[in-house]
């Protein structure tokens, strides 16, 4: 076949952006066209195929079974194409170029503030595009080519990755001041009041890491779920609603700064969460993620 009968990269962005989104104005926008740019792009590429890909209704934007899959390989082909790039920037000059990496919200906060200094003045000619989102999404954005790494907290099973631990971050229990109870050193699983414990929603993995600290499945029955960020929960515990857990870093952040809520350290068997970075694997771009990884650590 021609090379001129083959679908351009171009329409091919057009139809992911419209499967990500579900509506042809988000798209454009997030592709940086009209909608009608997009809308003629992707009936070209329909075209130049033969096929429906899209049911256009007024209120919904609904793929066909081919078009689904059609989306799926045409993200593997961007992957593909943007690793071209990924291959001369990586024999250039180390950490330059856009980057894309996804953050857990339970990192971000805290770390980002103190290392991102650091990305400026040493590598100015790296452009670092971030995005805060929970393990779940950011996996899937690494998966589908959205995303470059995902700087998230291990155990979590983010798919085919390659992985560089960063450090083990310990979680304490945050408390009222004053509480008997908790007054004094290491808190065992066993002391924690269940029925006020309060912690992120499930999608955040700080959850499931606290849960499996402590070992004690009525807790996941019992505790308060709250669809919120650490420094909303820590002011839910300032004013006596509660108790939570909170990692290290977000301590040395000073997220208990002004506040009268104290923290002890967990005592159990495994007390800590590992801060790590990931990227698929056999990326073009290794060399610069492992170099981001040494960059990160000095956050510890």
């Amino acid at each position: 076949m021609s090379a001129t009968y083959l679908p351009t990269l171009k329409q091919l962005q057009y139809l992911i952006a419209l499967k990500d989104h579900g509506h042809f104005g988000r798209a454009a926008d997030a592709c940086f066209v009209t909608q009608s740019t997009l809308s003629a792009g992707l009936r070209e590429l329909e075209t130049l195929i033969g096929v429906t890909l899209v049911e256009r209704t007024r209120r919904v934007v609904r793929f066909t079974p081919l078009g689904d899959q059609i989306a799926t390989k045409a993200r593997r082909v961007l992957r593909e194409a943007e690793e071209l790039g990924d291959m001369a920037r990586a024999a250039g000059r180390p950490l330059s170029g856009e980057m894309r990496m996804s953050v857990i919200p339970t990192i971000a906060p805290f770390m980002l503030p103190r290392i991102l200094p650091r990305l400026r003045a040493d590598y100015p000619e790296l452009k670092l595009f971030l995005r805060e989102e929970p393990s779940g999404p950011a996996c899937e954005a690494l998966a589908n080519g959205r995303a470059d790494c995902v700087l998230l907290a291990l155990p979590y099973a983010c798919g085919d990755v390659s992985v560089a631990p960063l450090f083990d971050d310990r979680l304490f229990l945050a408390f009222p001041e004053g509480e008997v109870a908790a007054s004094h050193g290491a808190i065992q699983p066993a002391d924690i009041d269940e029925t006020r414990l309060l912690l992120l929603e499930d999608g955040h993995c700080l959850k499931d890491h606290a849960l499996a600290a402590c070992n004690r499945p009525e807790l996941r029955a019992e505790a308060t779920m709250l669809g919120t960020s650490l420094h909303t929960v820590v002011q839910m515990v300032d004013n006596g609603l509660g108790v939570t857990m909170l990692p290290k870093i977000a301590l040395d952040a000073g997220i208990l700064d002004h506040t009268r809520v104290a923290a002890r350290p967990l005592d159990a068997e495994h007390p800590s969460r590992t801060l790590a970075l990931v990227w698929r694997r056999a990326s073009p771009r290794e060399r610069d993620f492992q170099l981001l990884a040494e960059v990160l650590k000095t956050a510890h």
